[in-house]
């Protein structure tokens, strides 16, 4: 399969599919654009949904703009909420952009994407720049955005400047005259305003290719870091394997079409067989999109011990100069608690284990001098030592 069918294939719609096609035939370089949110830095795999289809892109020949939206970010666009979204400052966009950056080119191809920043063209326009470019919409038309419409007829705040928010993403793509623009399906209506703008300031209008938002760990909602039910692109490889063994068997399958390249057949071939297995296998393949792969043998050994409730071989160390402490007061020093309330909480809920026996004391006082091992959930483990 080659690298325009594996996108299509992930895909949910393209606007339009001939027109991708005209414009890939027509052996042009194409300008592929991707609107980068500046107020959620930290990348999962569900944003590698639409960064892998990049990335296929850029093997085609084609160049990849990241729109870092530092302009629109200081506006707040509600994306789908209920409310508007709290505006972000300068800084905070632009040092959310670089550690983005640094994320994505786990995936893209640092040397053949650039980087532009839309207050390079919103901040000079003026008053009558906003005017004309406001002429090109309906309001009626706005209000087709299904959270602008809701918000209305709920007698819910929605302000003037809102309603501006598409205009200015879909001037974007007027400004770098996009080929293509790619995104999750909860920007279609954005995408589209972008290829509307284009024809009416007499450009060839781009292509919009909307890409599935990935379900998370729960099953349930989309991935987010805001619900703790997602896999982080940067997360540490054992973290990624943990994670993987607790994707809901039913969306398994979804997890590996959209951020994976593996072929339909080698896919189905691996659902069909162990699910245990099948998960093992999606944590290998992330391991070898985003780490070191000939780790894998070594974490996966880890986890099935810690599974059958051993004690894994590599565990960190904390030094104590007391040569006693509280067990809460401890849970506080090595980072497993934030507080000594959240300590005791986490003792009465049985969460906690000294040297593989469950603590329930929470006066509990641990001797330094002996070798001690503390250990929160599944797979948090330290060694105390005094020192």
């Amino acid at each position: 399969m080659d690298n325009l069918e594996i996108i299509k294939r992930k895909a949910v719609q393209i606007f339009n599919e001939e027109d991708l096609d005209k414009k890939i035939k027509s052996g042009k370089k194409l300008t592929i654009k991707l609107g980068a949110d500046p107020s959620r830095p930290d990348l999962h795999i569900g944003h590698s949904v639409v960064l892998r289809a990049l990335k296929q892109f850029q093997d085609m020949g084609h160049e990849v703009v990241f729109v870092v939206g530092d302009f629109t970010g200081m506006i707040g666009d509600p994306s789908g909420k209920s409310k508007t979204r709290p505006s972000l400052t300068f800084e905070q966009t632009r040092k959310s952009a670089e550690t983005y950056l640094e994320q994505a080119t786990k995936i893209l191809d640092k040397e053949k994407t650039r980087i532009v920043f839309n207050s390079e063209w919103l901040s000079k326009m003026n008053f009558e720049d906003v005017i004309k470019l406001a002429s090109h919409y309906t309001v009626a038309r706005i209000m087709e955005r299904d959270d602008f419409k809701n918000r209305f007829e709920n007698n819910l705040p929605l302000s003037m400047h809102e309603l501006l928010y598409p205009l200015m993403q879909g001037y974007d793509s007027v400004a770098l005259n996009a080929d293509i623009e790619i995104g999750g399906t909860d920007q279609t209506f954005n995408l589209l305003v972008g290829r509307d703008l284009q024809k009416d300031y007499g450009q060839e209008s781009q292509v919009v290719m909307t890409f599935p938002l990935l379900v998370g760990l729960d099953g349930k909602e989309k991935m987010s870091k805001s619900l703790d039910n997602y896999i982080g692109i940067s997360e540490d490889p054992f973290s990624k394997l943990e994670k993987s063994m607790k994707i809901p068997d039913d969306v398994l399958r979804q997890y590996f079409e959209l951020t994976t390249d593996l072929p339909i057949e080698e896919i189905n071939s691996i659902m069909s067989g162990d699910i245990r297995e099948a998960h093992f296998r999606f944590a290998k393949e992330l391991l070898t999109m985003y780490d070191d792969v000939n780790e894998f043998e070594n974490l996966k050994q880890k986890y099935l011990n810690i599974a059958k409730g051993g004690i894994p071989t590599d565990v960190e160390e904390v030094k104590i100069k007391e040569d006693e402490i509280n067990i809460c007061d401890l849970l506080v020093r090595v980072g497993f608690a934030s507080s000594k309330g959240e300590a005791k909480r986490m003792i009465k809920g049985n969460g906690v284990k000294l040297n593989s026996k469950t603590v329930n004391d929470i006066s509990k006082t641990i001797i330094t001098k002996e070798e001690n091992i503390i250990q929160f959930g599944k797979n948090k483990f330290k060694k105390v030592i005094k020192g």
